[in-house]
């Protein structure tokens, strides 16, 4: 049976993923806002419905106007995370599967979460054992390198994957210190190329000139200093992958002689010589905004839809809380064997002092964090905040204050809702008071975070 090609979307315009529709080149949707307009296309035969609802009560009632449609495709109800506990209920009204998306989410995750249905869908027509298909598609972390079981981090592997049985060019984008360069060798690693080299260069570490010798090679006499000649990291890289690292920083003349080359897939050496075929699979990766630059001129757009045919966003730690002690924890024992201190542990109040900060370095700055308090400790000693830096430590600084300023009389009970309800707060600010981002970012359901603020008092 042919894959899923056609799709049919049903929902409001406000809930409608037209950017992360439209990164789907070899699916045509068909949009309606409500069931009954739907009912118009009856005679194209869709590949699958996607009934998109605010709530499950409102996917019920659309799966009941669909129930009568003839030779109705299967259905994939689309609702928000928080309603995960109705998927029986939803699955039992017809839905064939239950997408969960995030208000506000990113276009890759809502594209991942896409794509991730689409193929569970297609694996059960063709009649693939629903435990395969599940087994197939866990999206586990790719490499040992990477760590995480988030749902942010989740949505990147099913990426990574579906990536690595592809040829089409990558642009892994997030900010400084996310690990966009283990995301682009676990491309590599499970891809058709592993057996070929990997070949990785960070282009802001170059200035033009030398950048285009560094990935085109050059003849003996090319440049000063050119005493004899050199392959680029283009040959370098035949048959396997090449990885250029911020290539948002390159100029606009470099811009268009690598435009060229992905374009034509040759080579020409700088100094004239002889022009040479290459077969390279490319990863870019990037910390900057491109759309942004495009539309000011910094960055060709035709380069760019050239890069980011498969676009991937490594997430931020800190829309990820749940991995970081996972990542500490991984921290320790990789790097307190390397520098003879194993058996180190957190204290609790360290891995609260952990949870408060904000990681505006990310994974990179936890890491680095790891390597100072291990520099400080002896082996097997758990480690407190005072092993952390002054910077970490400043996260305390709130709870200090309200120890100092415990009022007359209150209670422990009194004083930990107090720097709860704190906390509970300056979350909700950060998350311009969305509340699913928030429970996300505190570690709790929804209905734990409406119930915790129904107690703390906080509207």
């Amino acid at each position: 049976m042919n894959a899923i090609r056609s799709l049919l979307w049903i929902g409001s315009a406000e809930r409608f993923p037209a950017g992360a529709l439209t990164g789907l080149p070899t699916v045509d949707v068909v949009w309606e806002r409500d069931v009954p307009r739907a009912r118009s296309h009856e005679g194209h035969a869709f590949d699958a419905v996607v009934l998109d609802a605010d709530d499950p009560d409102g996917a019920l009632l659309g799966l009941a106007a669909l129930r009568d449609a003839p030779q109705r495709p299967p259905v994939l109800v689309r609702v928000d995370a928080d309603a995960e506990h109705r998927r029986g209920e939803l699955t039992a009204a017809g839905a064939s599967l239950v997408l969960l998306a995030s208000p506000g989410e990113a276009d890759d995750a809502a594209r991942a979460t896409i794509v991730d249905g689409l193929a569970r869908l297609h694996a059960r027509r063709r009649g693939e054992p629903l435990e395969d298909v599940e087994a197939r598609l866990s999206a586990d972390p790719p490499s040992a390198a990477i760590v995480g079981r988030s749902p942010a981090m989740r949505r990147v592997y099913a990426l990574v994957a579906r990536a690595a049985r592809s040829r089409a060019t990558v642009l892994v984008s997030g900010e400084t210190g996310t690990g966009k360069e283990l995301i682009a060798r676990a491309i590599h690693d499970a891809s058709d190329r592993h057996a070929r080299p990997c070949v990785a260069v960070n282009c802001a570490a170059f200035p033009e000139t030398l950048l285009e010798s560094e990935l085109l090679g050059h003849t003996r006499g090319a440049f000063t200093g050119a005493e004899r000649p050199r392959r680029g990291l283009f040959e370098e890289a035949d048959g396997g992958t090449l990885f250029l690292d911020e290539v948002g920083e390159t100029s606009p003349g470099f811009q268009a002689k690598l435009l060229r080359v992905l374009q034509e897939r040759v080579v020409r050496p700088l100094g004239g010589g002889r022009p040479r075929r290459v077969d390279v699979r490319l990863v870019a990766a990037t910390n900057r905004d491109l759309d942004r630059d495009v539309a000011a001129g910094r960055f060709r757009e035709d380069l760019y839809y050239r890069l980011a045919v498969f676009p991937i966003e490594v997430p931020p730690l800190r829309e990820r809380p749940g991995d970081l002690i996972s990542l500490t924890e991984h921290f320790l024992a990789r790097h307190g064997r390397a520098e003879g201190v194993p058996g180190c542990a957190l204290a609790p109040e360290a891995a609260r002092l952990l949870q408060l900060h904000r990681w505006p370095g990310n994974v990179r700055e936890l890491e680095n964090e790891i390597l100072r308090a291990l520099a400080l400790a002896e082996p097997g000693e758990t480690l407190t905040p005072g092993h952390f830096s002054e910077r970490l430590r400043g996260s305390f600084a709130p709870l200090e204050a309200a120890r100092a300023e415990i009022p007359a009389g209150e209670t422990l009970r009194d004083t930990m809702d107090r720097l709860e309800a704190w906390l509970v707060r300056r979350a909700l600010e950060h998350h311009q008071g969305r509340r699913n981002d928030t429970a996300r970012h505190l570690g709790l359901t929804r209905e734990g975070l409406y119930k915790k603020m129904q107690r703390l008092g906080i509207e």
